[in-house]
């Protein structure tokens, strides 16, 4: 498990001090596939206590079977409670405690106060919500708006077009939970929170999706080219996630209803003109 970034050391295990509470362990993960779900368990064994999951990994899974959530994953694979916490969280920023808000997502009301006790603190200031699904699927979709929001950057637009972006890859997101986060209720509320616009907005002026989105559109080089050359081959969530999206929708015959997710995809992995994604905005059902 990474435990430091940038100047930073960072704990990798915490306890709360009361001992009504103390049987209570908090891991958090950066998984990418199963076989890194079992490494990271594997490397965590020695917590010796029951283990509530943060998981901060922000992608999909398809498979034949529909869409399955990395929670999900980890839930069965590892047969434990798993909590989710996604927001307007950039790494560095946090780190060197510069304000910010996050969401978590527990669907068990005794466990989430407790999380939030043990996680807030006076400039990261936690909201609980218990509809963990839509949480975690914010978190996987706003890539993918992030990539085409950074496709406008280096094609020349401005903030009207971003702003255009942000609201119809909002719009996608919230019909995208409609449809597949059929364990909990999709409410719009939950949108509002960190998880949601607020992470949107940040990742698509601050993010790596967006910064590597606008190099795609400037150099016209590869996606691995460009995760080689600026992200030190470090694999971007955004494409790998429009594809796993782009999976589940056409199972369903339903890309014609995300066009926006789909122009991503289509651009990033079947050589589609990046300039395609303005027609996409252009031609948006959400004009219709």
């Amino acid at each position: 498990m990474k435990n430091q970034g940038p100047g930073h050391v960072l704990r990798t295990g915490l306890c709360l001090s009361d001992a009504k509470r103390s049987a209570l362990g908090t891991l958090s993960f950066d998984a990418d596939s199963e076989a890194d779900i079992e490494w990271e368990w594997e490397s965590s064994l020695s917590l010796g206590c029951t283990v509530v999951l943060s998981s901060d990994n922000k992608g999909v899974d398809a498979s034949p079977d529909g869409l399955k959530l990395i929670s999900e994953v980890i839930r069965a694979k590892l047969n434990i409670n798993v909590t989710v916490l996604m927001g307007a969280n950039i790494a560095n920023e946090v780190a060197d405690e510069k304000f910010c808000e996050t969401t978590i997502g527990c669907k068990d009301k005794s466990v989430g106060p407790i999380l939030k006790e043990l996680m807030q603190t006076t400039n990261f200031r936690v909201t609980v919500v218990e509809e963990s699904d839509v949480v975690e699927i914010c978190g996987a979709l706003k890539n993918i708006v992030a990539v085409g929001a950074g496709f406008c950057d280096g094609l020349g637009f401005g903030d009207n077009t971003k702003a255009a972006v942000i609201r119809l890859g909002l719009m996608e997101m919230i019909a995208f939970a409609k449809v597949f986060c059929t364990n909990c209720p999709v409410s719009p509320a939950t949108f509002l929170e960190s998880c949601g616009v607020a992470d949107l907005i940040t990742t698509c002026y601050g993010g790596r999706n967006r910064k590597i989105g606008e190099a795609f559109a400037k150099t016209g080089k590869t996606i691995a080219e460009l995760e080689n050359e600026l992200l030190n081959g470090q694999k971007l969530q955004g494409p790998a996630t429009a594809a796993e999206v782009n999976q589940v929708l056409t199972q369903k015959n339903m890309v014609e209803k995300f066009p926006l997710f789909t122009a991503v995809y289509q651009i990033c992995f079947n050589g589609h003109p990046v300039t395609e994604f303005i027609r996409c905005l252009q031609n948006h059902p959400e004009h219709m």
